[in-house]
């Protein structure tokens, strides 16, 4: 009873006092608890290791199993770390290629971590452009079909049923009548060309034939292609001249984008290329469509063509991609809207103004170093001109032979696009190579590496445009080698047109002058790492340009 009684008032006095709420010390967690985060970092990092690692070489085994010849390649950037990083022009790295394996029809390529097929067999080039096209419409230069930039869509770039629609409107646009009703305003160009070079060769100054003949090129698409006096041969700061180099320019922000769009390209496709000209190209073409009342003016530049396809209503074609059930193809339309028109009108500049400048500057530089050849060439010119009254015309530049076989021979050693591309639509197999690719593979068809293989051509390395003497070779000898404007139903549907200006504008120079190479010249001119699609020289191309005395 004591011990009870004890007890209960030890209870009852301990509960009277008062109670304090004391800081605990920190309660250092088990060994285990940090262990287990540690473990759990490490297993999650791990894991995105690997799946970054899987990414950047889950296709590396593409080639190897289908037992073609390729280059191993490097972790995410395939074999084109060189190209990501402007050390290599695209044309450059695939003669490399087309070179290392002389004795293969085809050679493995991995752009990024996809892979990418080149050709070296003038017959599986003739195929894929021409006799299977069904299977390698793709252009190639758009991954996702369905997510492109608004100047993307045009002729060139589109792909699929847009290009069938466009294409089909189009071809219309580029008869010789067209080409001939252009000619007036191809003439006054090169008038000022002619002018322009009198001036620089009165003075003694060296010039550059790149730009010269980029500014000539300039003016003839601006009056050709917008109805427009540009005037780049005169003013130094044309802003029409400005846009051309504007297009043309490589940023190192568009390089890296293209190789986050070309790598990723599901994170990344929502990617610009064109947005530093987009503004620009709307404002001119709307400003001119407006102008026009958006009616035909009758000045037959291709804003006109635009205009007349326009009138012409909704296309119609078969598709190529989309089909019903029992297997035939369904019917494809598409308008032809402003944004659309814009686009038609920016790839007619673009390409129109880099290829054209490109090929007849380099085959000018050829000439300073074959003044036999450009005797020869100059004599082809005077005695034509003689024939029409001494005046440049559209029957003249037709009768030009000589001149043309030259400027084929300088699109041969130098072509402005250095290669082609096509994707597969659907799964192939090369019979007579007994593998098969799927779709989306691209086919890259090196033009550079052909023109200048001695299989084809006897010693490249010398111009010589007796080549394309038909007495001499045969028109139809290097068909499928010789590739400057493409061919099959993608061949470059402004062909005739660049050709003829291109032409025009030799003439217009050779007729008055005769070039030289300038003491900075170089007779192998080095090509900018940084060419894309169409190939540049680093430099320019400096000649100096002396009036004849006939």
């Amino acid at each position: 009873m004591y011990l009870k009684a004890c007890v209960v008032k030890s209870a009852a006095s301990t509960a009277r006092q008062p109670v304090y709420n004391l800081p605990r010390e920190p309660v250092a967690p088990p060994a285990c608890a940090h262990s287990n985060r540690k473990m759990i970092t490490a297993a999650i990092l791990f894991v995105v290791i690997v799946l970054v690692y899987y990414y950047g070489t889950r296709n590396f085994n593409y080639w190897a199993t289908r037992g073609v010849k390729y280059e191993k390649p490097i972790w995410l950037f395939g074999n084109n770390a060189r190209g990501y990083t402007l050390q290599k022009s695209m044309t450059q790295i695939a003669v490399e290629y087309y070179n290392k394996y002389p004795n293969e029809r085809v050679v493995g390529f991995f752009r990024g971590v996809q892979p990418e097929l080149v050709l070296r067999d003038p017959e599986i080039v003739k195929r894929v452009i021409q006799t299977d096209f069904n299977s390698f419409h793709y252009r190639g230069f758009n991954p996702h079909k369905t997510v492109i930039e608004p100047l993307m869509r045009n002729l060139f770039f589109a792909d699929g049923d847009l290009w069938r629609l466009l294409r089909q409107r189009m071809t219309p646009a580029f008869t010789s009548g067209k080409l001939k009703a252009m000619f007036p305003l191809i003439v006054e160009r090169a008038e000022r060309l002619q002018a322009r070079t009198l001036a620089a060769a009165a003075a003694g100054r060296t010039l550059d034939a790149r730009d010269l003949m980029a500014r000539y090129t300039t003016d003839f698409i601006g009056a050709c292609g917008f109805g427009l006096d540009a005037d780049s041969l005169n003013d130094e700061d044309s802003a029409f001249r400005q846009l051309g180099i504007k297009i043309f320019q490589v940023r190192v922000r568009d390089a890296f984008k293209a190789i986050l769009k070309e790598v990723f390209p599901g994170p990344f496709k929502h990617f610009r290329f064109l947005e530093k000209v987009e503004g620009d190209m709307k404002e001119l073409v709307t400003g001119i469509l407006k102008q026009r009342n958006y009616e035909s003016s009758g000045r037959n530049d291709f804003i006109d063509l635009m205009l007349e396809c326009k009138k012409k209503g909704i296309m119609s074609a078969e598709s190529l991609t989309n089909f019903k059930a029992d297997g035939t193809p369904e019917i494809a339309t598409l308008e032809l809207t402003e944004e659309l028109i814009a686009a038609q009108v920016f790839v007619f500049f673009a390409a129109g103004f880099e290829t054209s400048s490109s090929a007849t500057s380099f085959t000018l530089h050829q000439l300073a170093y074959n003044p036999h050849i450009q005797q020869k060439v100059q004599a082809d010119i005077d005695r034509v001109l003689a024939k029409h009254g001494g005046k440049l015309c559209y029957d003249a530049v037709q009768e030009m032979t000589y001149l043309e076989w030259t400027f084929k021979e300088g699109m041969r050693m130098f072509p402005s696009l250095g290669f082609l591309f096509r994707e597969c639509a659907r799964k192939y197999k090369f019979e007579d190579l007994n593998f098969s690719i799927d779709e989306g593979v691209r086919i890259m068809i090196p033009l550079q590496a052909l023109h200048n293989d001695p299989e084809y051509f006897d010693e490249p390395q010398e111009f010589r445009p007796e080549r394309f003497d038909p007495a001499e070779s045969g028109d139809s000898k290097n068909k499928f080698v010789y590739l400057p404007f493409g061919d099959g139903p993608r061949a470059c549907i402004g062909a005739r047109l660049g050709l003829m200006q291109s032409l025009a504008g030799l003439a217009a120079v050779l007729s008055q002058f005769s070039v030289e190479p300038a003491p900075s010249s170089l007779k192998h001119p080095v090509v900018d790492p940084r060419s894309n699609i169409v190939q540049s020289i680093q430099n320019g191309l400096p000649l100096i340009f002396r009036e004849r005395t006939i």
